[in-house]
This record gives structure tokens, C-alpha cells and sequence, in this order.
């Protein structure tokens, strides 16, 4: 169990940590956590909520997520970690040279082009059937009434909506688009806060999904209208694409750090960077959380590892370094000595060759589940297949166009993909789940979650209130409005470029579920950077 004080809490919250004992959900909506609750008190597993929570925020959030996106998940059951990749590979059908006959230097970030195949859906199928107790209809209801029924908007949706259809509204211009305004703005407006928007189309298609276990999606009359779609507007993404995908099982991969084993999914996931920096960070000694020295070592390790990251990670049978060459502690000792007193230029190494939703449930038996799902970017692509309610990701636009890249465009190549979910044990006994959403910052969310755990003693909820910073590029690191003054002015001072912003959503929004091993008590945290919520019985 992580040591901690369950009263002590350093920064301002309106929330305190949530004691349970026959399960937990935590999530950044609601009615996506009390969904998720639902299932457990109808004799579902932790399994089953998180499919039901996972399908559930596709509607409830749809600024973060959608049916047309990937997810990962980190799985605790009978003594052991298991690993799902359910991220999509680009269609066959692309490459760089096709692109660049188009007259693109670069990929897009909106339209077809850099949609890849969504793995979203095969996710909670492949969930369900191994470790689901509850048929998927029953698992996926919850999500199907609100998509028919609807609901209200909470305050940080709404807000994430408005900003998604101005942005829209001033770029997507193409008839292509039109699917996307009238699914989410029907009025001709973005929906507000306490105002009910449903989608009869949603409901319908996960109704589908949930019948078929996703055959629907992938070799069935969904394929059908995707691939429609793709043709008419000069998309690459066919059927066959759809037809031939399967979500990865894999081995979970971790670092040590202080006795505990810190798990995150391998690439082509960024958590490596995580696991990369803790393994650096863990070559110092930290008085205190707050203080100049314990942010500038977080900062430069942070950078390190990133920009190892940025060099080598894509799918991991084409990466130029092996995952163990990254993760050796010889190389993390040679990385650790460049960190100095004042702020480096950040650099790859050479080892040795060889808008996102996040949510954690438990129950009462010992199962965990880690998940993390997104469409990229909030809305994603802005491709909405009509009369689906499918909104498409656009992860594709995380791949290089120099060929030389590691994570140079491919058909059928997987990208350098940001969604993490990350998992604490110690020895053969499950900590937890934890997770923080949001583009780049999710692996160093992680590190500042984890550290304020382990170094810190924090329990959960002061984990994530507290203030945060994210290294942007170069020597630029944004700090959030909470953080205190005197160690920005100090971090400048040892050559930082600090930013201050004036907007919390951009540092990530996480949930923390650690479990007692001797007596089975749930200890859950979310944070108020977003409308979360821990629903527990």
C-alpha cells in the first residue's frame, strides 16, 4: 500500500479522496462514472464498467473521444497485468509518395487523410470476451440510453464544445464536414452548459456494435458506410482495412522506481517516455515537492526522455532501438549525467541498437482496469460518417513524412501514439490505475502523478490537484496558474523559458484508484481540472 495521510492536502481542492470497498469508477464525467457503477451493482466485473464507462463517454463526452477512436487498457485480474492495444494501423492504401503527389508536405490535421483504422470498438469486444462477465448488450445499455434520451452538459464539456465549434467553424469548410455540424451542432450552435443533446444516430450504432461484438464496425454494414464516405471524399481508408483489424494483446512494460513497479502498454504508446524519465529521476534524491531543485531535475529528465521519445517510438517491430535498449538503467545513468544546474537544450541519445478520455474501476474482487480512449485532438478529424454518429480520429497526423523517420508513414504502420493508461504495483500486489489525459502531457502527468505519490506520500486526490507544469519544446516550459511564483521566477533564473497559463485544461485531467491489500478499501482521486467523478459502492 502507498503511505500516505488521507487528510493532509497542500493545495486548494473542493474535493477530498473517496473511500469504497465494493467497487469503484472514476472518470472526467458523471453519468460516465455512475454508468460504470450501474454494471458493478448488476453483477458486473471492474471489466464490465470500464467497457460500459469507455462506450458511455463517447456520448457523454464527445469533445475528448468517439466510436471512431482507439484505446488501450491495462488490465489487473487473478494475479496478473495484461496489456490490450487497440490503437489502428494507417490504411493500406497511403504513403508518402501519394501524399506528396497531392501536394502535401506535411499531414493534415483535419479531413480524411489522417484517419487511421479506429480501435475503439474492437477494445471493449476483445475486453468483453475475455474477462467480461456480462453480455455486451448489457455492458453497452448505459450508453445507448443517454445516446437516445440524452443529457445535460456539464460545465468543462460545454466549454471544450464551444471552443471545438468556433475552431471548426473557421476551418473546415468542405462539404465533408457537414456530417460533423449536424451531429453536434444541429442548432447551427454548440450546445451549453445544462443544455440536453442526444443523438439518436449514437444510440443506433452502438445498439449495433453491441449486438454484433463489433462485427458491425469492422465487416459490417458500419464498414459499409465508412468506406462510402472515404471514396466520396478522397479518403484512403477502405472495408479491407477495417476487415483486417484485430486489437493487440501485449506484455505490459515497467521501471522500478523506489520498490514500486511503475507499468505502461509499449509502443507505439509514448508511456515508455514516462518509464524513461522516472528511470532518470530515480538517480536523485528529492526533499521536497516544492522546491527548485525537485522541479528542475523533473523538468530536464522530462526532456530526455521526450526526446528520445520523439526519435525512436512508432510500432515497436519498426523501431530503430530496441524498448529494453531505452529502459536500460546504463543508459538512464548516461542520461542522468547531463542534467546540470541550469536548463539544457534537449537532444536524442544514441542507446543501445537493437482530447483523450481516461477512467480507472475496480471491484470488490481484486479486478483493475486502466483505460484510456480518444479521438485526438478533442472532436478528432471532423469527419462524421452521416447518419452514424461515428466521429473519426485523426492519429494519423502524428506520422513523420521523412522517410528516413522511425515513425515515417506506412500503409498499415501503427503511428507514435499519445493515449497511456499507467499501473502501480508492488511486488506481486496491485497498487492500481492510474491515468492522466491529455496529448503530450500524459507521460509527464504520469511522472509528476507518480513522484507525487511515491517521493511525496500525497494521498490521491492531492496527487492530481496539485500544481503542474509541461515542457513544450526547446527550454519553453508552461507552468498552470496555481503554480507558485517564486519557483517560476526561480526556474527562469536557471535558464527556463516558463509560460504561464491561464487555463487549467491544458495540463491533463486524471483519476488515481489505489487498493489496501489487506483490506480490499478503494482510495480514489479526481481531479477539478475537469467534471469528474468517483462513483462507489
Amino acid at each position: 500500500m502507498v503511505h500516505y495521510d488521507p487528510l493532509y492536502h497542500p493545495y486548494p481542492s473542493r474535493r477530498m479522496t473517496v473511500y469504497a470497498k465494493r467497487g469503484m469508477v472514476a472518470t472526467s464525467q458523471p453519468l460516465a462514472a455512475q454508468a460504470g457503477l450501474e454494471i458493478l451493482q448488476k453483477g458486473g466485473n471492474a471489466i464490465d464498467a470500464a467497457i460500459a464507462t469507455a462506450a458511455s463517454l463517447t456520448v457523454l463526452e464527445p469533445t475528448s473521444n468517439g466510436i471512431g477512436g482507439d484505446a488501450f487498457a491495462l488490465v489487473w485480474t487473478q494475479g496478473k497485468l495484461h496489456g490490450l492495444n487497440a490503437s489502428g494501423p494507417a490504411p493500406q492504401a497511403i504513403s508518402i509518395d501519394k501524399l506528396k503527389q497531392a501536394g502535401h508536405e506535411s499531414i493534415p490535421t483535419h479531413g480524411w487523410i489522417p484517419v487511421t483504422v479506429p480501435g475503439a470498438p474492437a477494445a471493449w469486444a476483445a475486453l468483453s470476451e475475455r474477462f467480461g462477465r456480462l453480455p455486451l448488450t448489457d455492458v453497452l445499455e448505459p450508453a445507448v440510453r443517454y445516446a437516445e434520451e440524452g443529457y445535460p452538459l456539464t460545465p468543462t464539456l460545454a466549454y471544450f464544445w464551444q471552443r471545438a465549434f468556433n475552431q471548426f467553424s473557421d476551418k473546415l469548410k468542405g462539404v465533408e464536414f457537414r456530417p460533423w455540424f449536424e451531429t453536434f451542432a444541429p442548432e447551427g450552435r454548440a450546445p451549453q452548459a445544462g443544455e440536453v443533446w442526444h443523438s439518436p444516430n449514437h444510440a443506433r450504432t452502438l445498439q449495433a456494435i453491441a449486438e454484433t461484438k463489433a462485427e458491425a464496425f469492422y465487416r459490417g454494414e458500419l464498414a459499409e458506410k465508412i468506406e462510402q464516405f472515404s471514396k466520396q471524399h478522397g479518403g484512403y481508408l477502405r472495408q479491407e482495412d477495417l476487415a483486417a483489424y484485430q486489437p493487440e494483446w501485449v506484455d505490459p512494460i515497467k521501471v522500478n522506481y523506489r520498490g514500486y513497479d511503475v507499468w505502461e502498454i509499449p509502443p507505439n504508446g509514448q508511456g515508455i517516455v514516462a518509464l524513461m524519465a522516472l528511470n532518470i529521476l530515480k538517480g536523485f534524491q528529492f526533499e521536497a515537492k516544492d522546491s527548485v531543485d525537485t522541479y528542475h531535475k523533473q523538468i530536464e529528465a522530462m526532456k530526455l526522455a521526450f526526446s528520445d521519445g520523439l526519435k525512436y517510438i512508432t510500432q515497436r517491430d519498426q523501431m530503430s532501438v530496441a524498448v529494453e535498449a531505452l529502459l536500460d538503467d546504463a543508459y538512464a545513468e548516461q542520461r542522468c549525467s547531463l542534467i546540470t544546474e541550469t536548463a539544457l537544450q534537449p537532444e536524442a541519445g544514441e542507446p543501445p541498437r537493437g482530447g483523450t478520455v481516461y477512467l480507472a474501476a475496480a471491484d470488490g474482487e481484486g479486478n483493475m482496469v486502466s483505460f484510456i480512449q480518444s479521438n485526438y485532438m478533442g472532436f478528432g478529424s471532423g469527419i462524421v460518417i452521416p447518419g452514424t454518429g461515428i466521429a473519426m480520429q485523426n492519429r494519423g497526423h502524428n506520422f513523420s513524412m521523412d522517410p528516413e523517420h522511425d515513425n515515417a508513414l506506412a500503409p498499415g504502420k501503427k503511428t507514435y501514439h499519445t493515449i497511456i493508461p499507467g499501473f502501480l504495483t508492488k511486488g506481486d500486489q496491485p497498487v492500481g490505475p492510474f491515468g492522466v489525459m491529455g496529448g503530450f502531457m500524459q507521460p509527464q502527468g504520469h511522472v509528476q502523478v507518480i513522484m507525487n505519490t511515491i517521493d511525496f506520500q500525497l494521498n490521491p486526490q492531492a496527487a492530481l490537484d496539485a500544481p503542474r507544469w509541461q515542457w513544450i519544446k526547446d527550454k519553453v516550459v508552461e507552468v498552470d496558474p496555481l503554480f507558485p511564483e517564486h519557483i517560476a521566477q526561480a526556474l527562469a533564473r536557471k535558464g527556463h523559458q516558463i509560460q504561464r497559463s491561464l487555463d487549467h485544461g491544458g495540463f491533463g485531467r486524471g483519476q488515481i484508484i489505489w487498493r489496501d491489500p489487506d483490506t480490499g478499501v478503494l482510495a480514489g482521486g479526481t481531479e477539478p481540472r475537469t467534471d469528474g467523478q468517483i462513483a462507489a459502492w
